[in-house]
């Protein structure tokens, strides 16, 4: 068991060495060597999850085609240059909002550059809001409605009978982690030297060069002319948005189809023939035996409900707004949401194939601990994702274990924002991108790897983010 654990772990960190597609395609092998030389049962791979990130993140993909994401960026750095003396308070609302509206942060990168120039133009140490910004942007993946975590997060906590929808979830979430950026970004307020008393700063712009490079470049979206199909385009992504929060908050709204349930309980059914079937097998086949199974309603699923508005949202955008499909495959979003359903797909399969056979054990061993202080697992959703770079992959991977040790789904809620901690290791491609635009210099790695410019504001959010959700979900569940 415990070499097998050393598998998975290493599949996962050798995965995250290499980055990208590696994570889900290096899973792999740790799946096959668990299945094939030790041959344990394969999991179940995570498709119902996988399905909703794909239809979110087409529709994501088209809306930046037709020039819909340049138009929110746009709105964004209005907001920002409005207000340049509150730019690190201001900047992590900007990029926590775009990823809530879009479900993932790799839509700042076009922001970042903006709330660097703001910055020095103003005088402010770049760090100060950077740094707590490229944090925001992946904060509020546990606050969007189409983002992979939250989707996976109701889809399994209702199959484990908790009762949860999408909106409760962000009544959670979403003050929550908004409480924690704050206090991020009040942290981050005088963070540091400022640049006119900063020696380093100060000898950089001693040379003209270095000078021209800082202060030369001007960051802008303004001068952009955005035509009102993006705009269009915008309004149809936002609908959708509604549509499915509207769904989720009222499900009496959802149609609902006959089915044929297996009646629990029920033994086999021995055929004249002799050959036995199942009660659940009677039940997939529709056919209804008395005794056995019985005839239902059952309600069109929110999965399938958010499959079907984002690719229709698409199909619109595509018709009425001018979205170029090949664009939208060529656009980061596009890329960046196929990269992470390959690392889900990876990663949750691996990890379900190795929980599900040692279920078991683990009750065993973590059922004290976790009945004494059920809070606890919040720590290893953050241990598990400084691994695995993916919110979505940690919820999807760690969650069904979560619920059959006996954790409460209100306890599972309330430390949901402890599932992002890959900025411990500044290996993210937000982080990496941060640091590279900021000119001045003060966004850092750091000499010893741990101590960077993102250390400080993520610790704080993420611990206060979890605090507040915690209590609010002890409140209201």
């Amino acid at each position: 068991m415990v070499l097998q654990l050393c598998i998975v772990l290493g599949a996962l960190w050798v995965g995250s060495r290499y980055g990208s597609l590696a994570l889900g395609a290096i899973s792999g092998i740790g799946l096959a060597i668990l299945v094939f030389g030790f041959g344990l049962k394969p999991g179940t791979p995570p498709t119902d999850v996988i399905y909703i990130i794909i239809a979110a993140v087409t529709c994501a993909g088209i809306m930046q085609a037709s020039g819909g994401m340049d138009w929110l960026i746009q709105i964004a750095e209005k907001l920002l240059r409005k207000h340049p003396d509150h730019i690190t308070f201001f900047a992590p609302l900007c990029t926590f909002f775009l990823t809530v509206l879009v479900g993932t942060g790799h839509v700042v990168y076009t922001l970042m550059p903006i709330i660097c120039d703001i910055a020095l133009k103003k005088g402010i140490r770049p760090e100060r809001p950077c740094g707590v910004a490229s944090i925001a942007s992946q904060v509020g993946i546990t606050c969007s409605p189409i983002a992979a975590a939250v989707v996976a997060f109701v889809t399994i906590s209702n199959a484990n009978h908790f009762d949860i929808t999408i909106p409760r979830v962000l009544m959670i979430s979403i003050p929550a982690c908004l409480c924690g950026l704050m206090a991020a970004a009040a942290a981050s307020y005088h963070r540091g030297l400022d640049l006119d008393k900063d020696p380093e700063f100060q000898k950089k712009i001693a040379d003209p060069i270095q000078r021209e490079y800082i202060y030369g470049s001007n960051a802008t979206t303004l001068d952009r002319q955005i035509p009102q199909s993006a705009k269009n385009a915008v309004f149809i992504f936002l609908g959708a948005l509604a549509v499915i929060v509207v769904f989720a908050a009222l499900p009496d709204l959802l149609p609902s189809y006959p089915t044929v349930k297996a009646v629990k309980g029920a033994g086999d059914l021995t055929l004249a023939s002799g050959v036995t079937i199942t009660a659940s097998a009677l039940a997939k086949a529709g056919v209804v035996a008395e005794g056995f199974t019985e005839k239902g309603m059952v309600d069109l699923k929110m999965n399938l409900v958010i499959q079907i508005v984002m690719i229709s949202a698409a199909a619109l955008m595509i018709i009425f707004c001018k979205a170029q499909p090949k664009k939208a495959v060529a656009g980061p979003v596009w890329q960046s949401g196929m990269v992470a359903v390959v690392a889900i797909y990876g990663i949750a399969w691996l990890a379900d194939t190795y929980f599900s056979n040692y279920m078991s054990e683990m009750q065993s061993m973590l059922a004290d601990i976790v009945k004494e202080y059920p809070w606890s697992i919040a720590i290893v959703f953050f241990l598990v994702s400084v691994l695995i770079n993916s919110q979505g992959a940690v919820v999807v991977a760690m969650l069904p274990l979560a619920y059959k040790l006996g954790i409460p789904g209100p306890v599972l809620l309330g430390v949901l924002p402890a599932v992002y901690g890959y900025f411990f290791i500044p290996n993210y491609p937000s982080d990496i991108a941060t640091v590279n635009f900021d000119r001045s210099g003060t966004t850092v790695i750091g000499k010893y790897l741990l101590n960077h410019s993102f250390m400080m504001p993520g610790l704080i959010s993420v611990f206060t983010s979890t605090i507040v959700a915690y209590l609010l979900s002890m409140i209201f569940y």
